[in-house]
């Protein structure tokens, strides 16, 4: 049975293995186990850039099954993706090697850092973490980090410091984010995704307000007053509510004068409670990390960090991995790579671009398991018909068999029946070939979803 409460009490055991190792959130805890001085293996079923990392640090991992190395160890970690009979469970099982999911040991971390900061919704978790991490970093409080994506600051995806402050992405998917321990939150947005495990807006809403009330009465709860799904959180709660706003005056940090430059980055000033607090400069495109700045100034004023070292540290932040990220550019043609894989994120995304000076758009986009593609097909279409040529590509299973009668070619059919042309490839070679023979100089190329569609830029490229 799992059952931790201290750093000394984990490092009874000398040896653990981890299914799924190159995840990356498991990726991120094989680290932090690695730096604790612990044993740590693992398996994944494809080598990767995050396995090689971690075999470079010293961490053995099998590409395949490894029962063996399962025999040898007295702990075993594993990823959600990870089925009840694959062979390396079932090998710990017959051991009696005590096991324990993802989710559940990351709840262990969060209680053994006493100032564990989660932040959640369900767009913009990562570059909100990266943001109030580099102020961290730049305010010198040594924290440990956990996000979603390789951060330049920290060379990867994780960091282990020495402080009692943790902060990490919280998710929400299937309630992970109640087996954590948080002194203080962001709740960024709610919003309709991951319908499979939802089923509706009105069970997400229900797992965020009990994802609030798990906050002690000396935390704080950080809430978009933007979001109307939002708005019941402060009745959840014992924490001290601190509300943002790009519209909303009465809001505790509100964002005014917003301006953009070519290169679609915001400046604008901040205002506490209607009193001037900041002009603040972004090296990231888009009102909504406007509004995720204005998350990460909330949070990291009430953590006492002063407001020039914040201005200093969102200046400094020129992205997380694969959100908006510029990769190169050719003949004058600039290649961007994307996360998004919601309809909201794909608007987001949009709007940032839209500030950018550009001739054209090409947009290549890969939606993301069946489900998702299945009940927001009327409002992918909707937020890719702005893109000035339009390329879907097959699905991302992920997770997911097929079992709702979709497809890539239904997207397709969906935005042309907008009146825009849209276009299926199935081949990322050809798609590179496509793009390579029409796109022209400052053209702006953009591949985009939660897949392998980043690939496709590599190939651009070359």
């Amino acid at each position: 049975m799992f059952n931790l409460n201290s750093i000394d009490n984990l490092k009874q055991y000398k040896h653990i293995h981890m299914i799924g190792i190159g995840g990356i959130s498991m990726s991120g805890i094989a680290e932090i186990l690695h730096n604790w001085g612990i044993f740590v293996t693992g398996s994944d079923c494809t080598k990767s850039k995050i396995t090689d990392r971690l075999s470079s640090h010293g961490i053995f991992v099998s590409i395949g099954h490894a029962t063996n190395l399962v025999e040898k160890a007295d702990f075993v970690i594993y990823s959600a993706a990870v089925k009840q009979d694959d062979p390396e469970l079932i090998c710990a099982r017959e051991n009696n090697i005590p096991i324990v999911e993802r989710a559940d040991f990351v709840g262990f971390l969060t209680r053994i850092y006493s100032n564990t900061i989660g932040i959640s919704g369900t767009h913009g978790k990562t570059t909100t973490s990266s943001m109030i991490s580099m102020c961290f970093l730049e305010a010198e409080l040594d924290p440990t980090i956990q996000i979603g994506a390789y951060l330049k600051a920290i060379s990867g995806n994780y960091r282990v410091g020495n402080s009692d402050y943790f902060i990490l992405e919280a998710c929400e998917y299937v309630e992970s984010f109640l087996k954590f321990n948080p002194k203080s939150a962001v709740v960024l947005n709610i919003d309709n995704d991951h319908l499979d495990y939802f089923k509706n807006i009105d069970n997400i809403k229900t797992a965020f307000a009990k994802y609030a009330s798990l906050l002690p009465k000396d935390g704080f709860l950080v809430v978009n007053a933007d979001d109307k799904n939002c708005s019941h959180l402060r009745e959840n709660t014992y924490a001290r509510v601190i509300t943002y706003s790009l519209e909303n005056r009465k809001a505790n940090f509100v964002a005014r004068n917003i301006n953009f430059d070519s290169q679609g980055f915001g400046k604008f000033d901040v205002y506490y409670n209607n009193s001037y607090f900041g002009e603040f400069k972004l090296s990231v495109p888009g009102i909504h990390n406007v509004s995720n700045a204005l998350a990460c100034i909330a949070l990291c004023t009430m953590y006492g960090i002063d407001r020039h070292i914040i201005k200093s540290a969102l200046l400094k932040f020129t992205g997380a991995n694969r959100r908006f990220e510029l990769i190169g550019s050719y003949n004058n043609i600039f290649v961007y790579d994307d996360y998004a894989h919601h309809p909201s994120e794909i608007s987001a995304t949009f709007n940032a671009l839209s500030q950018k000076k550009y001739r054209q758009s090409w947009v290549i986009f890969q939606p993301h398991t069946y489900s998702r593609t299945k009940f927001h097909l009327d409002d992918f279409a909707k937020a890719l018909v702005g893109f000035d040529n339009i390329i879907i590509t097959d699905i991302y299973a992920a997770r997911e068999k097929n079992t709702f009668d979709i497809s890539a070619t239904n997207l397709v059919e969906k935005i042309n029946s907008l009146g825009k042309k849209a276009i299926y490839i199935s081949s990322f070679d050809e798609i590179a070939k496509y793009i390579k023979t029409r796109a022209c100089p400052y053209d702006i190329v953009l591949t985009m979803g939660a897949g392998t569609v980043n690939e496709i830029g590599k190939k651009i490229l070359l």
